[in-house]
Protein backbone atom coordinates (compact mmCIF):
# COMPACT_ATOMS: atom_id res chain seq x y z
CA UNK A 1 0.00 0.00 0.00
CA UNK A 2 2.81 2.42 0.89
CA UNK A 3 4.33 1.72 -2.55
CA UNK A 4 1.24 3.05 -4.33
CA UNK A 5 0.76 5.97 -1.93
CA UNK A 6 4.33 7.20 -2.29
CA UNK A 7 4.22 6.41 -6.02
CA UNK A 8 1.16 8.63 -6.45
CA UNK A 9 2.67 11.37 -4.30
CA UNK A 10 5.94 11.16 -6.22
CA UNK A 11 4.07 11.35 -9.54
CA UNK A 12 2.02 14.32 -8.33
CA UNK A 13 5.14 16.17 -7.18
CA UNK A 14 6.86 15.21 -10.42
CA UNK A 15 4.26 17.39 -12.13
CA UNK A 16 6.30 20.25 -10.65
CA UNK A 17 9.22 19.05 -12.76
CA UNK A 18 6.99 19.07 -15.82
CA UNK A 19 5.93 22.57 -14.82
CA UNK A 20 9.54 23.60 -14.30
CA UNK A 21 10.55 22.39 -17.76
CA UNK A 22 7.55 24.17 -19.24
CA UNK A 23 8.56 27.33 -17.36
CA UNK A 24 12.07 27.00 -18.80
CA UNK A 25 10.65 26.71 -22.31
CA UNK A 26 8.36 29.67 -21.64
CA UNK A 27 11.31 31.77 -20.47
CA UNK A 28 13.24 30.95 -23.64
CA UNK A 29 10.23 31.80 -25.84
CA UNK A 30 9.72 35.07 -23.93
CA UNK A 31 13.37 35.98 -24.43
CA UNK A 32 13.10 35.08 -28.12
CA UNK A 33 10.25 37.58 -28.46
CA UNK A 34 12.24 40.25 -26.60
CA UNK A 35 15.28 39.60 -28.80
CA UNK A 36 13.13 39.97 -31.91
CA UNK A 37 11.88 43.37 -30.74
CA UNK A 38 15.24 44.53 -29.37
CA UNK A 39 18.36 43.39 -31.24
CA UNK A 40 20.59 44.54 -28.36
CA UNK A 41 19.16 41.86 -26.05
CA UNK A 42 21.38 38.88 -25.21
CA UNK A 43 20.62 35.58 -26.92
CA UNK A 44 17.46 33.78 -25.71
CA UNK A 45 19.41 30.73 -24.52
CA UNK A 46 22.35 32.67 -23.05
CA UNK A 47 24.07 30.90 -20.13
CA UNK A 48 21.96 27.75 -20.62
CA UNK A 49 24.32 24.77 -20.47
CA UNK A 50 23.85 22.08 -23.11
CA UNK A 51 25.89 19.86 -20.82
CA UNK A 52 23.42 20.31 -17.98
CA UNK A 53 20.32 19.64 -20.10
CA UNK A 54 21.85 16.55 -21.69
CA UNK A 55 22.69 15.34 -18.17
CA UNK A 56 19.10 15.93 -17.05
CA UNK A 57 17.80 14.18 -20.14
CA UNK A 58 19.97 11.12 -19.50
CA UNK A 59 18.70 10.99 -15.90
CA UNK A 60 15.07 11.05 -17.05
CA UNK A 61 15.77 8.55 -19.81
CA UNK A 62 17.60 6.11 -17.52
CA UNK A 63 14.68 6.13 -15.04
CA UNK A 64 12.25 5.65 -17.94
CA UNK A 65 14.24 2.66 -19.18
CA UNK A 66 14.69 1.23 -15.67
CA UNK A 67 10.97 1.45 -14.89
CA UNK A 68 10.10 -0.23 -18.18
CA UNK A 69 12.55 -3.10 -17.57
CA UNK A 70 11.48 -3.99 -14.02
CA UNK A 71 9.62 -7.28 -13.58
CA UNK A 72 6.77 -5.17 -12.23
CA UNK A 73 6.36 -2.47 -14.88
CA UNK A 74 6.62 0.80 -12.93
CA UNK A 75 4.01 3.16 -14.33
CA UNK A 76 4.97 5.83 -11.79
CA UNK A 77 8.49 6.04 -13.25
CA UNK A 78 7.86 5.34 -16.92
CA UNK A 79 5.19 7.84 -17.93
CA UNK A 80 6.40 10.75 -15.82
CA UNK A 81 9.99 10.37 -17.05
CA UNK A 82 8.85 10.00 -20.65
CA UNK A 83 7.05 13.35 -20.43
CA UNK A 84 10.11 14.98 -18.83
CA UNK A 85 12.40 13.51 -21.50
CA UNK A 86 10.24 14.98 -24.26
CA UNK A 87 10.20 18.44 -22.67
CA UNK A 88 13.96 18.36 -22.11
CA UNK A 89 14.39 17.48 -25.77
CA UNK A 90 12.27 20.53 -26.57
CA UNK A 91 14.64 22.75 -24.56
CA UNK A 92 17.63 21.26 -26.38
CA UNK A 93 15.88 21.91 -29.68
CA UNK A 94 15.42 25.58 -28.78
CA UNK A 95 19.13 25.81 -27.94
CA UNK A 96 19.95 24.30 -31.35
CA UNK A 97 17.61 26.78 -33.08
CA UNK A 98 19.14 29.72 -31.24
CA UNK A 99 22.83 28.89 -31.47
CA UNK A 100 23.17 26.73 -34.62
CA UNK A 101 25.94 25.03 -32.71
CA UNK A 102 27.39 21.69 -33.86
CA UNK A 103 27.75 20.29 -30.34
CA UNK A 104 24.17 21.19 -29.40
CA UNK A 105 22.86 19.70 -32.65
CA UNK A 106 24.73 16.45 -32.08
CA UNK A 107 23.52 16.25 -28.48
CA UNK A 108 19.91 16.73 -29.56
CA UNK A 109 20.21 14.10 -32.30
CA UNK A 110 21.74 11.48 -29.96
CA UNK A 111 19.13 12.09 -27.25
CA UNK A 112 16.28 11.83 -29.74
CA UNK A 113 17.74 8.61 -31.17
CA UNK A 114 17.93 7.07 -27.68
CA UNK A 115 14.30 7.87 -26.96
CA UNK A 116 13.15 6.27 -30.20
CA UNK A 117 15.56 3.32 -30.24
CA UNK A 118 15.22 2.04 -26.65
CA UNK A 119 11.44 1.42 -26.66
CA UNK A 120 11.70 -0.20 -30.10
CA UNK A 121 14.41 -2.50 -28.79
CA UNK A 122 12.34 -3.50 -25.75
CA UNK A 123 9.35 -4.33 -27.95
CA UNK A 124 11.12 -6.11 -30.79
CA UNK A 125 14.07 -7.94 -29.13
CA UNK A 126 13.13 -11.08 -27.13
CA UNK A 127 14.39 -10.95 -23.54
CA UNK A 128 15.48 -7.34 -23.88
CA UNK A 129 13.87 -6.36 -20.57
CA UNK A 130 16.03 -8.82 -18.62
CA UNK A 131 19.38 -7.44 -19.72
CA UNK A 132 17.83 -3.98 -19.94
CA UNK A 133 17.57 -3.90 -16.13
CA UNK A 134 21.30 -4.44 -15.77
CA UNK A 135 22.05 -1.94 -18.52
CA UNK A 136 19.75 0.68 -17.00
CA UNK A 137 21.23 0.21 -13.50
CA UNK A 138 24.73 0.69 -14.90
CA UNK A 139 23.48 3.66 -16.91
CA UNK A 140 22.01 5.27 -13.80
CA UNK A 141 25.35 5.05 -11.98
CA UNK A 142 27.13 6.58 -14.99
CA UNK A 143 24.43 9.23 -15.37
CA UNK A 144 24.82 10.17 -11.69
CA UNK A 145 28.41 11.21 -12.40
CA UNK A 146 27.41 12.91 -15.67
CA UNK A 147 24.53 14.73 -13.94
CA UNK A 148 26.79 16.03 -11.17
CA UNK A 149 29.35 17.43 -13.60
CA UNK A 150 26.58 18.79 -15.85
CA UNK A 151 25.01 20.88 -13.10
CA UNK A 152 28.40 21.97 -11.82
CA UNK A 153 29.15 23.10 -15.38
CA UNK A 154 25.98 25.22 -15.26
CA UNK A 155 27.14 26.71 -11.97
CA UNK A 156 30.56 27.42 -13.50
CA UNK A 157 28.90 29.31 -16.38
CA UNK A 158 26.93 31.41 -13.89
CA UNK A 159 30.07 32.20 -11.92
CA UNK A 160 32.04 33.04 -15.08
CA UNK A 161 29.41 35.46 -16.38
CA UNK A 162 28.01 36.82 -13.11
CA UNK A 163 24.49 36.35 -14.47
CA UNK A 164 21.84 33.64 -14.75
CA UNK A 165 20.74 34.55 -18.27
CA UNK A 166 18.11 32.11 -19.55
CA UNK A 167 18.41 29.79 -16.53
CA UNK A 168 15.06 29.30 -14.77
CA UNK A 169 15.11 29.33 -10.96
CA UNK A 170 11.63 27.79 -10.91
CA UNK A 171 12.92 24.83 -12.92
CA UNK A 172 15.57 24.07 -10.30
CA UNK A 173 13.14 24.56 -7.41
CA UNK A 174 10.70 22.09 -8.92
CA UNK A 175 13.48 19.63 -9.72
CA UNK A 176 14.62 19.72 -6.11
CA UNK A 177 11.21 18.71 -4.75
CA UNK A 178 10.97 16.05 -7.45
CA UNK A 179 14.23 14.56 -6.21
CA UNK A 180 13.03 14.52 -2.59
CA UNK A 181 9.79 12.74 -3.52
CA UNK A 182 11.66 10.25 -5.71
CA UNK A 183 13.92 9.33 -2.80
CA UNK A 184 10.86 8.67 -0.62
CA UNK A 185 9.27 6.52 -3.35
CA UNK A 186 12.51 4.58 -3.92
CA UNK A 187 12.70 3.70 -0.21
CA UNK A 188 9.25 2.05 -0.38
CA UNK A 189 10.44 0.03 -3.39
CA UNK A 190 13.13 -1.52 -1.18
CA UNK A 191 16.82 -0.77 -1.33
CA UNK A 192 17.55 -3.76 -3.58
CA UNK A 193 15.33 -2.26 -6.28
CA UNK A 194 15.30 1.42 -5.39
CA UNK A 195 19.00 2.08 -4.75
CA UNK A 196 19.66 3.50 -8.27
CA UNK A 197 16.90 6.08 -7.73
CA UNK A 198 18.16 6.96 -4.25
CA UNK A 199 21.71 7.43 -5.53
CA UNK A 200 20.87 9.62 -8.50
CA UNK A 201 18.16 11.67 -6.78
CA UNK A 202 20.38 12.43 -3.76
CA UNK A 203 23.17 13.74 -5.98
CA UNK A 204 20.65 15.63 -8.13
CA UNK A 205 19.02 17.33 -5.12
CA UNK A 206 22.41 18.48 -3.85
CA UNK A 207 23.34 20.06 -7.20
CA UNK A 208 19.96 21.83 -7.39
CA UNK A 209 20.57 23.47 -4.02
CA UNK A 210 24.00 24.65 -5.17
CA UNK A 211 22.52 26.10 -8.38
CA UNK A 212 19.70 27.87 -6.53
CA UNK A 213 22.17 29.43 -4.08
CA UNK A 214 23.92 31.01 -7.05
CA UNK A 215 20.79 32.98 -7.96
CA UNK A 216 21.31 34.75 -4.63
CA UNK A 217 25.04 35.08 -5.37
CA UNK A 218 24.28 36.82 -8.68
CA UNK A 219 22.01 39.34 -6.95
CA UNK A 220 24.28 40.18 -4.00
CA UNK A 221 27.91 39.49 -4.87
CA UNK A 222 30.19 42.36 -5.97
CA UNK A 223 32.23 39.74 -7.84
CA UNK A 224 29.14 38.81 -9.89
CA UNK A 225 28.56 42.49 -10.72
CA UNK A 226 32.15 42.84 -11.86
CA UNK A 227 31.98 39.72 -14.02
CA UNK A 228 28.71 40.84 -15.63
CA UNK A 229 30.50 43.92 -16.86
CA UNK A 230 33.49 41.92 -18.07
CA UNK A 231 31.45 39.39 -20.09
CA UNK A 232 29.00 41.70 -21.85
CA UNK A 233 28.93 40.76 -25.52
CA UNK A 234 30.96 37.56 -25.08
CA UNK A 235 29.27 34.72 -27.06
CA UNK A 236 27.64 32.00 -24.96
CA UNK A 237 29.47 29.32 -26.95
CA UNK A 238 32.82 30.80 -25.93
CA UNK A 239 31.90 30.75 -22.24
CA UNK A 240 30.60 27.21 -22.49
CA UNK A 241 33.90 25.83 -23.77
Amino acid sequence: MSYHITGLISSAIFLLTIGGLWAQLGLVWQRQQSATNDKTQERPTAVLSVNQFVSSYLAFFSFFLYGACLERFNHYLVWTRLAASLLTLAVLFEIVRDRRDRVATLAFAVCAALLVGAPLGLVTIPGAAEWGRTVSQTLIVIVTVILAQGYLHQVLMIRQTGRTGGVSARLHQFFFWKDVSTIAFAITMGTSTGWPLILLSSVSATTKLITLWHFRWVRLSPVALQRRGATVGVPTETLAN
